[in-house]
């Protein structure tokens, strides 16, 4: 069919006189110019382009959309779309079939990490196909690394062997990339959940009279309990010392403070020869520039909300959360104007898209921008 046939049918289908017959003509043009595309979308991908669509016409200009789902949605072999979007038509001063590209999605991040072994071997744990034994450690392989079948790293000890022996080598490190995150189960029980961004570096066995590790970044801790060897996270110039316990740490280095949370237990924080006892539902705040630990009540459940698959937010302010959407979803953000007074509260989940979850933060009157990885804030 001509063009100007084309837009002779589409014309009557806006003033609705288009007949059955002419719009059996124009389904079949399109379904003949849809099946030379290489783009395949299934039943629901085409809903929400429709619904994309719909979200994009100018209301005033009483759009249609051509009414042709029901056909093509029954036959799986001919529900194909044109490039990246669909056929639709506006009421200008001159006739044109447009096409509505969707803007490409940004994913979430997923379980990702990194395993360092104490010879500087390194170990993809994303791409281990078999689950089970994937290292062992030590002078008499005395230390089994075992993955989960859901992805969890658990350090087993021989117990035929000689836990006198102390091996200062023997440290491994698991990391974290940008959009990644990873569990850990260490040698002693103790459960770490590690953040996007982040690494912690363990030795594969606790030998001693204390358990030392040290963090970068952000963790969620279960301490299994030990009076005899109390356990010790170093972030910094800040250490942690518990004897078992539920804690989390939030220690990037692009962020101005250190902060400990404190959900069960008790733990002592020290830094710059102060040092200050959290009791449950406390946060500690460290910073480089005071010499006190400041203490105050949080809402735990936003503390560790990472953890639990959530974005949560407690009056936090617009670039604290936006360093958040970095570290997931791998993006980076500019800043127009000025946002210090901007709060959030609220939440939603980590697995989401990224344009969903900035629809949440636009309920805040705050703007934004998505040209490719970069994320343009307006206030």
């Amino acid at each position: 069919m001509k063009e100007t046939e084309i837009l002779e049918l589409l014309q009557k289908y806006q003033n609705g006189t288009l007949s059955n017959e002419d719009k059996d003509k124009l389904d079949a043009w399109y379904l003949n110019r849809a099946s030379k595309s290489n783009v395949h979308l299934n039943e629901y991908e085409l809903e929400e382009s429709y619904e994309y669509l719909k979200s994009k016409l100018p209301l005033q200009q009483e759009t249609k959309v051509i009414s042709i789902w029901p056909r093509i949605t029954v036959a799986a072999s001919i529900v194909v779309m044109l490039g990246t979007g669909i056929f639709y038509f506006t009421k200008t001063k001159e006739q044109v079939i447009q096409v509505a590209a969707k803007p490409k999605e940004i994913a979430p991040g997923g379980t990702r990490g990194i395993l360092t072994l104490s010879n500087g071997k390194q170990i993809v744990l994303s791409a281990i196909s078999e689950k089970d034994t994937i290292a062992r450690e030590g002078e008499d392989k005395e230390v089994t690394i075992k993955m989960s079948a859901d992805g969890v790293i658990t350090y087993i000890i021989n117990p035929d062997a000689d836990t006198s022996k102390n091996d200062a080598d023997a440290y491994n490190t698991l990391s974290t990339p940008t959009g990644g995150q990873y569990n850990i189960v260490l040698a002693d029980g103790t459960k770490v959940f590690l953040n996007a961004v982040s690494s912690i570096k363990y030795p594969t066995q606790f030998n001693g009279d204390q358990r030392v590790v040290e963090l970068e970044g952000e963790a969620y801790f279960e301490v299994a309990k030990n009076k005899n060897q109390p356990f010790i996270v170093k972030s910094g110039s800040q250490d942690i010392k518990v004897l078992g316990t539920h804690f989390n740490v939030h220690a990037y280095d692009n962020e101005p403070a250190i902060k400990t949370t404190l959900l069960e237990g008790s733990v002592a924080v020290s830094y710059k020869n102060q040092k200050t006892i959290l009791k449950p539902g406390q946060q500690s705040n460290v910073s480089d520039n005071s010499n006190k630990i400041s203490v105050r009540e949080v809402d735990t459940e936003a503390a560790i909300a990472w953890k639990n698959g959530r974005f949560k937010f407690d009056n936090a302010d617009l670039k604290s959360v936006m360093k958040q959407l970095e570290r997931w979803y791998g993006i980076k953000v500019e800043y127009r104007g000025d946002v210090s007074d901007v709060r959030f509260n609220g939440g939603t989940f980590r697995n989401k898209n990224l344009s969903e979850v900035l629809k949440v933060l636009e309920l805040s009157n705050i703007k934004f921008k998505v040209e490719g990885k970069t994320i343009i804030v307006y206030p």
